[in-house]
């Protein structure tokens, strides 16, 4: 007990005890009987009970007690009783006492903790009303603990955001908060240190933990913490779903201005290319030309086509990245179109060694011909671009139970193992593709598009060292299955 406690319980003491004796002078002198001044001494004891603990009102109850036997009860100034009645009287001043400190306790204590909760409630509401006054764009980090730090005079506070993998701390701890916080997080468990002043409370949305956050120096945890942690919650959930917002309004933004671009492309490729190939054309057809100038001619031709193919090419894998791919479904020959392919991208790339082969007979599958040859098309294309000359290129048509698969082959570097998961995904190009050739990175995610819109698949097939292959499978029916054997 410090100095200063002990002197206020002191002072409270003496206070009682002058309180009965100037009671007990006065009954004294006015020759007040036992009874009356046994009341007297009762107003006495609730005056004390108002601002004192149970044992020091207790003390002044058997203070007066002693002080009623001694002074006003026969025989006089001995403690010794001789009457009956007058025991009863003693032990119901005594008793009514103890009962009056008793209930004066409980009800000073209820007051007091129910003081303490409208200021929590006040400081809750106060930290509240900072906190969601704030810009959700800021609402993250030391500005989400802030409010929390400042309402409630906290000695630290800790958050451990589960989507950024960061840890913020305001104030200063004496007991390592930011280490029980990450603790916390990782335990998925709420946890109390009561000896450090410590509480972690982990942050949850539905059934999905979005942090952990830590109180030192918070009064009342047990109620406190619970409501805290659940406005931490709901202040990063809104701001994760402003960001969410904004990111998604920035992408709609970008796919509409990408949009203009493209359909100006369009138009500003197609117009000078139809010119070039126009012209070309006339100068073959003028019959005027040497040998090496009709050769140049003809160069000039083809090559303005095949730009004009590769420009439509592109444009129409943009247009698929941004819309829904819905095939028209009919029933087509897979391997007829497969090796049209393949005879196509060997007139292309004549320093490729590009072959067809088939495995077994597949029959009619159902499929949009057109959507499917852009999907063989471009690994073709990624196959040629991304090999060396003179580099084998194969494409294969095997059937199976249920499905058909068109795997597409070349001879080359294997992609590293650390890219394997992202090649299918929007804009990606790996280390060695930046290097090797120029790209959009929207090839293999729009040909897995059309795989999947066909209701099959497609995916990089494990060939160890042996060069690179994808896999693009197709359902076939039972009946169709049947027909083909």
């Amino acid at each position: 007990m410090s100095p200063s406690h002990a002197l206020r319980h002191a002072l409270v003491l003496v206070r009682g005890a002058a309180l009965i004796a100037a009671a007990t002078l006065f009954c004294f002198r006015i020759h007040l009987n036992s009874a009356s001044t046994a009341l007297l001494f009762l107003i006495a004891i609730v005056l004390q009970s108002l601002d004192s603990k149970f044992w020091e009102a207790a003390i002044v109850g058997v203070l007066a007690t002693a002080s009623l036997d001694w002074f006003f009860i026969d025989p006089l100034f001995t403690f010794r009783v001789t009457h009956r009645l007058d025991v009863i009287t003693l032990a119901c001043l005594l008793i009514v006492s103890l009962v009056v400190t008793r209930i004066q306790s409980r009800w000073r204590s209820e007051a007091r903790e129910s003081k303490l909760q409208r200021e929590n409630m006040e400081r809750l509401y106060r930290a509240g009303t900072e906190l969601f006054a704030q810009s959700p764009s800021v609402t993250v980090g030391p500005a989400l603990l802030r409010p929390f730090w400042t309402c409630f005079a906290l000695d630290a506070v800790c958050l451990f955001d589960q989507a950024a993998k960061e840890l913020h701390e305001i104030g200063a701890s004496r007991g390592d908060l930011a280490s029980k916080t990450r603790d916390g997080y990782i335990s998925g468990r709420n946890a109390a240190y009561p000896e450090l002043g410590i509480v972690v409370r982990c942050l949850w949305e539905r059934d999905k933990i979005l942090g952990a956050i830590g109180f030192e120096g918070l009064r009342n945890p047990e109620l406190m913490a619970p409501a805290l942690a659940s406005l931490a919650a709901s202040a990063l959930e809104k701001s994760r779903i402003f960001h969410s917002a904004a990111t998604a309004a920035a992408n709609a933004q970008a796919e509409t201005l990408r949009s203009a671009v493209l359909d100006a492309l369009a138009h500003e490729f197609k117009t000078p290319l139809a010119t070039i190939l126009t012209a070309a054309g006339g100068l073959s057809a003028t019959g005027s030309l040497s040998p090496d100038q009709a050769e140049l001619a003809a160069m000039i031709e083809g090559e303005a086509a095949r730009l004009g193919e590769l420009t439509s090419r592109l444009l129409r894998l943009a247009r698929l990245d941004r819309e829904e791919v819905k095939p028209r479904l009919e029933p087509a020959d897979a391997a007829e179109i497969a090796h049209r392919s393949a005879r196509r991208y060997a007139k292309l790339w004549p320093d490729r060694q590009i072959s067809f082969r088939r495995n077994g007979e597949v029959g009619d599958v159902r499929l949009d011909p057109d959507l499917m040859s852009l999907a063989i098309n471009q690994l073709l294309e990624n196959a040629c671009k991304y090999s060396r000359p003179d580099a084998r290129v194969l494409v294969e048509l095997s059937a199976g139970e249920n499905a058909a698969a068109i795997d597409v082959w070349n001879d080359g570097d294997p992609i590293p193992p650390n890219e394997r998961s992202r090649v299918f995904d929007r804009f990606y190009r790996g280390k060695d593709a930046t290097r090797t050739a120029a790209g959009s990175g929207l090839g293999l995610y729009v040909a897995r598009k059309i795989a999947l819109a066909h209701g099959g698949d497609l995916s990089l097939v494990d060939t160890g060292a042996d060069g690179v292959a994808f896999r693009l499978t197709l359902p076939v029916s039972k009946s169709e299955a049947s027909v083909a054997e």
